[in-house]
């Protein structure tokens, strides 16, 4: 009887006390989203401290390619705040995995993906882009995306479809026959941020060269709907249909980057505009989705089901992020994504109040409250929404290497093996790059290259 008669008060208080931990966050004033963020970020940072992998920097345990997509919003993170608090752990962790100057360690390369090997280059691009610092002796930052690119592009698969990239790249591993849009949108993304880096036309050559033949595949149709994948054996007219907001957003950031790289081409403004307006569907109005009221980012093919695996759950932070930067390049954009992307950061940010600190957040951002779940993905996907919305108070676009970018380029980058040829990269003024030049870049190898890179990964 004496429980029963306290134990509201004892709930009550509880529950207070867990309140005054939440993070408190207004979307338009910078030192609380700076604050809110760097919560996110230390309580997903012991997550990685704390994992068993730890004694491999940029490992997580059981996944190595978001160790590249973590390190990409740290970067975002530190240059949006100016917090280097992580910034040796995130050194440590690319440097780690560069494996031969194209993140490709031997360690991994037996099962890797080519969207595993892409979003290191991201990270190393974004690295690039935002003049993030580099240590003296190692590769440069824009070096090891060139790694990435100059790995990639002889794995252009012509011999079905076309063209296309493949998720996986060994003949024995179950995804060798789908080609995804993952892939191949984070490929097109990458050549188009090296393409403005550079200023370079191979690349812009290759990212056009992407989204054509995307847009020849359901991958990337006039409905501007994006299918996750292909296959070979269908010559890629079949589709795989699930529906995931960083397919949207990496093919938007790419053709962003176009856009501005040739000046304005009614091409890739076509595109944005498109792949935005379709991309509305991750902001759901059905009942479903609670209040979100076509206002809060969901990941709606698998939040509603409660089936959203860890990849799954950190593709809002892509999502967010990318097309956040995307309005520094692109003139008028930003009416079209941050009212929505102001919205789903007040609400993320209320679901942050789970455990014992009262500040780990949860997966669903249109309960607005803590769900239950907890992982580092969690705080991942809160800390890239909370990133996209310090974007215009920094209001500084991404450097290339004619505004002060100080990353230098090494065309040649990942390319020490025999099995891989550099692509002949021409030199090309700003002023040459509506007219951008002659695709140089040696096609695929095939069966017998893919033996060199087994017993060499092994």
């Amino acid at each position: 009887m004496i429980l029963s008669k306290w134990l509201p008060a004892l709930l009550g208080g509880a529950l207070a006390a867990q309140c005054a931990l939440a993070i408190t966050l207004n979307v338009d004033d910078e030192n609380s989203l700076k604050s809110a963020a760097k919560t996110v970020a230390v309580d997903m940072m012991n997550y990685y401290n704390d994992r068993e992998s730890k004694a491999i920097p940029g490992k997580l345990d059981g996944t190595w390619w978001e160790g590249g997509s973590m390190f990409m919003i740290l970067i975002q993170y530190w240059f949006l705040t100016g917090d280097s608090q992580f910034n040796s752990a995130v050194q440590d962790g690319m440097y780690w995995q560069q494996g031969d100057d194209n993140f490709f360690p031997a360690n991994y390369s037996q099962y890797l993906g080519n969207d595993d090997q892409v979003f290191w280059g991201l990270a190393a691009i974004t690295a690039a882009e935002l003049n993030y610092p580099e240590r003296s002796g190692q590769p440069s930052w824009v070096s090891l995306a060139q790694g990435v690119f100059n790995t990639q592009v002889p794995r252009w698969d012509t011999s079905s479809c076309h063209g296309g990239m493949r998720w996986q790249i060994w003949p024995y591993q179950p995804g060798y026959t789908t080609k995804n849009a993952i892939s191949n949108g984070g490929l097109f993304q990458l050549a188009a941020r090296l393409a403005l880096y550079t200023n370079n036309a191979t690349y812009a050559t290759w990212a056009e060269r992407i989204w054509d033949w995307s847009a020849s595949t359901p991958l990337l149709r006039k409905t501007w709907v994006i299918a996750d994948t292909t296959s070979s054996e269908s010559q890629c007219t079949d589709h795989g249909d699930y529906q995931w907001s960083y397919n949207y957003a990496t093919y938007i950031s790419g053709a962003a980057y176009m856009y501005n790289y040739t000046n304005g081409t009614q091409k890739w403004l076509e595109g944005i505009d498109g792949l935005v307006g379709t991309s509305s569907q991750f902001y759901p109005t059905s009942s479903t989705f609670g209040n979100a009221n076509g206002n809060i980012l969901s990941e709606i093919t698998c939040e509603p089901i409660l089936k959203c695996d860890r990849n799954q759950v950190t593709f809002k932070a892509y999502f967010s992020s990318w097309l956040a930067f995307m309005t520094l390049i692109v003139p008028g954009t930003s009416d079209l994504v941050m009212p929505k992307l102001k919205t789903s950061a007040t609400a993320a940010a209320l679901t942050c109040t789970g455990l014992s600190d009262g500040s780990h957040c949860g997966t669903k951002w249109y309960t607005q409250s803590w769900d239950g779940t907890d992982s580092l993905e969690n705080q991942m996907a809160v800390l890239g929404v909370l990133n996209a919305n310090l974007v215009p108070f920094k209001n500084k676009a991404p450097f290339t290497a004619d505004t002060g970018g100080t990353s230098k380029s090494n065309p040649s980058a990942g390319t020490n093996s025999s099995d891989v040829e550099a692509p002949q990269l021409n030199t090309v003024r700003t002023g040459d790059r509506a007219g951008a030049g002659i695709l140089t870049v040696v096609f695929v190898t095939g069966w017998a290259v893919a033996i060199t890179w087994m017993v060499r990964g092994g």
